[in-house]
């Protein structure tokens, strides 16, 4: 069973021009449905042009509206890492997804005030998180994808570095992963244990 993610769900890259941001979104691309899933990135000053394929639009909202995407992942540096993740919320995304490490906590306080506030039905994974995975269907974030086998155990852990080591066991025993979480180790941060464990299956 996937959470959250899917083989149809649609991705934007925020941050895909970074040197972060394209090797990870080459990296998922590279990643059972990757090619498809990931549609859109997301960087004002270099809006028209593309990546490897993938349109680059000025902000989220744009690119939503031509693409259809329903999830962000962000690999925007620190100081606007929140403006980023706030940009996401504004576009009314299913998922936002932030792996930047090192969001000064004012900020993340902030933004957190302000989701509340807004009533946003936007889900905020991390941020400092390597992302999630459904093994065989797609990956978002930065994870290996090679250590994960599609299975009935799902994985969610605070720490990148012990969800791999948890998922490298179980696919060494042949029991493999349904889902693998990261929900990231900073103090303020988005989905928490027990959130992940209530999370719905996507519709397609």
């Amino acid at each position: 069973m996937s959470i959250l993610i899917n083989k149809d769900t649609k991705v934007i890259t925020q941050g895909i021009t970074g040197k972060t941001g394209q090797f990870h979104t080459r990296m998922c691309r590279e990643y059972a449905n990757g090619k498809n899933a990931f549609v859109a990135g997301v960087n004002p000053k270099k809006a028209g042009e593309d990546f490897e394929g993938i349109p680059i639009f000025a902000n989220v909202s744009e690119a939503k509206k031509a693409t259809g995407a329903n999830v962000s992942v962000i690999y925007v540096p620190p100081a606007g890492a929140a403006a980023a993740i706030w940009e996401a919320v504004e576009a009314e995304l299913d998922l936002a997804i932030c792996i930047t490490e090192g969001i000064p906590v004012r900020d993340m306080l902030e933004l957190k005030n302000r989701m509340a506030k807004s009533g946003s039905k936007t889900l905020l994974l991390g941020p400092n998180c390597p992302g999630l995975i459904t093994p065989d269907e797609i990956k978002i974030g930065i994870m290996p994808g090679h250590i994960h086998k599609k299975g009935r155990i799902g994985v969610v852990s605070r720490s990148g570095t012990l969800t791999y080591e948890a998922v490298g066991q179980l696919t060494a025993l042949g029991l493999g992963q349904s889902s693998a979480v990261g929900i990231g180790g900073d103090p303020i941060n988005g989905l928490k244990h027990i959130d992940i464990m209530k999370a719905p299956t996507p519709s397609s």
